[in-house]
């Protein structure tokens, strides 16, 4: 088989191209640029990458043509393949119909945590023993890529012998293609008669496509509806949004699960009890079902959103595959994280600095609490760069204020787009002067990296947070603090 990629220099295209060479099809696929670490990856995994788009790469006809949501319908190679009626499909279908299909889905979705989700119910699975394929918008530091096929299981607790091993998938709500503009997620349910899936909070995001919540949780609605009523849903109780869309749209069985003060007006299942980072560094939760202790817990990830994203794959694991609590202590014990989530990039001149992909007022919020809990002398040093369309506009304006709470320090980046109109923008001058004077809006990434390199003292955390390249901010910075 001949697949080609249009657009396969992004992270799901590049996964997924990697994923139908591993099964052994012939691969190529085009793009503007291969840079590392994308490029080589390709490269080595046996892709013909083929630099700019051209209708000609098309030649010989491929037997199917994959179409990245990034690609526009006047892209020569689209043009060419619709006009030629070749085969052609998105990222979520291909998923669909070649990996997902005939598999048992376990499928992670949500405003916040749908990465680390999937990335702990990937590891607590693999930890099992139950081979599960994975394909995760990011890169888990417990497996060399953030996508695999999976292995039939020779025995699946119970299950009979041969039985397809389950498939983790990371739900995005973005839209999947040009000519589909519905969100990813509606590919990864309503596959089989016994999906799985997560929901971990419902707050608006995407204002480029979601132009208000309704439109936003509208879209999650019609995602769990496709969920059988012989599945699985399994949701934080502690966001009123996500239950109240949960049980108004899926007919499966729900399982609340929660931490302690954080559960709203409802009664989870599934209770964890955040306790302190120990002498070891980690992040420590008491287990609760029904009422009933299943002991401690610790894990390397910090934070009470880390610990509600552990529970619910305890709480997958335990319900849908028969994962002892042994099995699930042992996972989290060792899991490692995933790239670009509290990231440890190194400790130049005793400056810690992590990168994260928080941009979100609320995933900020919990980042640097998160951080702030891990290490608490010190100063915390926010850098953030308002890059998605979300964050680039007004709608959080206020929230952001709220968000940057546990910061000793604010550092503000410029907007990390200019195509928003100025009367929606946010304002960083506005929002570095309601947090007062231990906020600075930057005019550049330069000044950034000035105010941190004459700030930053031994024993100070700075976190960089940003969904983007940030002017490759990290590694220069990580350079100016060893020179100094």
């Amino acid at each position: 088989m001949h697949v080609h990629f249009i657009g396969v220099s992004g992270t799901g295209m590049g996964a997924l191209a990697m994923l139908f060479r591993e099964r052994g099809a012939r691969v190529t696929g085009s793009d503007v640029a291969f840079d590392p670490p994308i490029g080589p990856a390709l490269a080595a995994a046996g892709i013909a990458c083929l630099k700019g788009y051209d209708a000609a790469h098309l030649e010989p006809a491929p037997d199917l043509v994959v179409v990245g949501n990034a690609i526009r319908r006047d892209n020569p190679e689209a043009l060419s393949a619709e006009a030629r009626d070749l085969a052609r499909t998105s990222m979520s279908g291909a998923l669909r119909e070649h990996f997902i299909a005939g598999r048992r889905p376990v499928v992670a979705c949500g405003t916040h945590g749908k990465t680390t989700t999937s990335a702990m119910c990937a590891w607590l699975l693999h930890s099992a023993d139950l081979n599960p394929g994975y394909f995760i918008g990011g890169l888990p530091k417990n497996f060399a890529s953030g996508a695999a096929i999976g292995r039939v299981s020779r025995s699946l607790l119970g299950g009979a012998p041969g039985k397809p091993a389950p498939f983790v998938i990371e739900g995005d709500e973005y839209d999947a293609v040009y000519w589909r503009k519905e969100p990813k997620l509606l590919d990864y349910l309503g596959v089989g008669g016994d999906d799985v899936a997560i929901l971990t909070s419902v707050e608006h995001d995407h204002i480029d496509i979601y132009p208000d919540s309704a439109s936003y949780e509208a879209a999650f609605a019609t995602a769990l509806a496709k969920m059988p009523e012989g599945g699985k849903l399994f949701v934080d109780a502690g966001q009123p949004r996500a239950v109240a869309v949960a049980r108004r749209a899926c007919a499966a069985p729900i399982s609340l699960y929660g931490t302690e003060g954080h559960t709203g007006a409802e009664t989870p299942e599934w209770l964890a009890a955040v306790g302190p980072i120990d002498d070891l560094g980690r992040q420590t939760f008491d287990v609760f079902v029904g009422g009933a202790s299943c002991g401690r817990f610790a894990m390397k990830s910090p934070g009470a959103h880390n610990v509600r994203n552990a529970l619910a794959a305890i709480a997958m694991g335990a319900e849908c595959f028969g994962v002892t609590m042994a099995q699930a202590r042992a996972a989290m014990a060792t899991f490692e994280g995933v790239r670009r989530r509290q990231d440890l990039l190194g400790e130049p001149a005793g400056v810690r600095v992590y990168d994260d992909f928080a941009h979100h007022p609320t995933a900020v919020d919990e980042t640097l609490r998160a951080l702030k809990s891990k290490h608490p002398r010190g100063r915390l040093i926010a850098v953030f760069e308002p890059r998605s369309a979300t964050a680039c506009r007004s709608l959080h304006q206020d929230d952001y204020v709220r968000a940057f709470g546990a910061a000793d320090r604010v550092v503000l980046a410029p907007l990390g787009r200019t195509n928003v109109p100025e009367s929606e923008r946010l304002d960083t001058g506005r929002l570095a002067r309601e947090l007062g004077e231990k906020a600075t809006a930057a005019q550049s990434t330069d000044q950034v990296l000035d105010v941190l390199t004459g700030e930053a003292r031994p024993g100070d955390t700075v976190a960089l947070l940003s969904n983007g390249a940030f002017a490759d901010l990290h590694g220069r910075l990580l350079s100016a603090l060893g020179a100094r």
